[in-house]
């Protein structure tokens, strides 16, 4: 009976570890910067993003016109067997122009599985946060500045649900906004201009 027991014990630790393993090296692989992803490309990334953005948000642009500056993750990547990981490049942009480009990381545990992709605007809203962002070594959302999820009903308007945050996040994917969702603990860094070909 123990013996049976311990077998099975040993088979789901050993699954946990794989799956462990499987998505760490996901992450690894699609952090590193020799996938060859140029800052051209992450511009044309974000301006796709931006076009959904338009689509599924009644007034983005009202919203990119009050942002101090916009944060655009497009084609947020997350895989996950029991422990999760996600990984998304994008591009920092002011006054329309892109100015910088940046990495988010986060990862996650408990019962999931799949994988997903999406894309991430994040609206600074103030000087100050925006001004915070930039010059941090390692932002963490949660952390270093509290970002409010934006999420609308039927007609609403995202100004109204912004209310006075200095830092708003709409996160969606092909279909709409996506409200079931969190970056809390997401970590970005500003990524080397000279090591994106």
């Amino acid at each position: 009976m123990k013996l049976n027991a311990l077998k099975r014990t040993l088979k789901l630790s050993n699954i946990m570890y794989l799956a462990v393993f499987a998505v760490f090296v996901v992450v690894f692989v699609s952090a590193q910067p020799s996938l060859g992803i140029t800052a051209k490309e992450l511009d044309a990334s974000a301006d796709a993003a931006m076009d959904r953005f338009n689509t599924h948000v009644k007034d983005a642009k009202e919203v990119v016109q009050r942002a101090e500056g916009l944060l655009i993750l497009p084609n947020v990547k997350k895989g996950a067997l029991i422990v999760g990981g996600e990984y998304g490049r994008g591009a920092m942009r002011i006054g329309g122009k892109t100015v910088d480009y940046y990495s988010m990381i986060s990862g996650s545990v408990g019962f999931q599985i799949g994988g997903q992709a999406k894309d991430i605007v994040i609206a600074f809203m103030t000087k100050d946060a925006l001004e915070k962002f930039r010059a941090s070594k390692g932002w963490e959302a949660g952390v270093d500045g509290n970002v409010a999820l934006v999420t609308l009903g039927a007609g609403e308007s995202a100004i109204s649900a912004m209310g006075n945050d200095p830092i708003v996040a709409f996160v969606f994917d092909v279909k709409g906004l996506i409200a079931d969702i969190s970056i809390r603990g997401a970590k970005f860094n500003k990524l080397d201009k000279s090591k994106l070909e």
